[in-house]
């Protein structure tokens, strides 16, 4: 079973307002909004979006019977088109766990697993986007180094694009196995660590690559001054540094009153301060969700309140 990641902690922050609007970025299986959901009046307004379609059936049909719950097959970088189409101005609370879920990982199908043999796909909305197959059997070694060093902070990024260059000169990539056999070869045995395969930090880049991860954070992120009310509350959950990376930077420069250079006496760049951090540090899981749900230990969760800018 799906067990939502710092469920408490979420619920400390949200919903910030009982009756007002609500907006998970990132349904999933609905834990965390089923949570929340218990939290609200009835006229509140719950919106819930998922890229996966998979997702999105699934949450439909768990809050079928939840009147104030909406469920949108949409990418979180775009929830404004959401809340332009339902005519909502400003959310009072919004939440978005970056992780893929369990069930898509060992789910052999999706692609995205180096343990379950399936085809080597890896986009969370299969019906649009280039393939995990496309990036590793069309891209140069540069490229696919790049793509590895960036998004996986792999050490050994060049050896392995090298390896994935070789092996698909004499057959092309088309199953998981395939690339994480070749990955776990390319890999000096001396560095490999036990219980972490070779191939986790290969495939970790991959997926944040073809799903273009990290600019939907930025997209999203970019929005957050314009449509999150005063007094309402922003929740990330992450589960990689790139991630966390992301989201400490932007609450810190919504946090500043200016972003002038330091050698201008006078500031000229009219910054308000728009957000003040609710997590000085991220919040981490304890011991007992770890040893309830491993899966949870890397993540981290931040939160940040909307303030006036007046």
């Amino acid at each position: 079973m799906h067990k939502p990641v710092l469920l408490n902690e979420v619920l400390s922050f949200l919903p910030a307002k009982e009756d007002g609007v609500l907006l998970d970025l990132t349904g999933g299986f609905g834990g965390h909004s089923a949570a929340m959901n218990e939290k609200l009046k009835p006229e509140a307004r719950h919106i819930i979006l998922d890229r996966d379609p998979e997702s999105v059936d699934r949450l439909r049909e768990r809050f079928k019977d939840r009147a104030n719950v909406q469920v949108f097959h949409k990418n979180f970088g775009d929830f404004d088109e959401v809340l332009d189409e339902l005519g909502i101005d400003k959310v009072d609370g919004i939440l978005a766990d970056f992780g893929v879920s369990t069930m898509q990982v060992r789910d052999g199908a999706r692609g995205f697993s180096f343990r379950e043999d399936g085809p080597l796909d890896m986009r969370m909305d299969n019906s649009k986007g280039i393939t995990a197959a496309e990036v590793v059997n069309t891209f140069s070694r540069e490229e696919i180094s790049s793509i590895i060093d960036k998004y996986g902070e792999e050490r050994f990024a060049w050896r392995i694009a090298g390896a994935i260059v070789n092996a698909r000169d004499e057959k092309p990539f088309s199953t998981t196995k395939e690339l994480a056999d070749t990955v776990f070869k390319a890999v000096p045995a001396k560095f490999h660590k036990k219980g972490f395969h070779p191939a986790t930090q290969t495939f970790q880049a991959v997926r944040i690559y073809v799903n273009g991860e990290l600019e939907e954070i930025e997209s999203m992120l970019s929005k957050l001054e314009d449509r999150v009310q005063t007094g309402g509350a922003a929740a990330f959950i992450s589960f990689h540094s790139l991630e966390d990376r992301l989201v400490k930077e932007k609450f810190r420069y919504f946090e500043k009153e200016c972003v002038c250079p330091i050698e201008q006496l006078i500031c000229r760049c009219g910054k308000k301060r728009t957000f003040r951090q609710l997590t000085r540090k991220p919040l981490i899981p304890s011991e007992a969700e770890v040893a309830e749900n491993p899966l949870s230990r890397s993540a981290k969760l931040r939160a940040a309140q909307r303030v006036s800018s007046s």
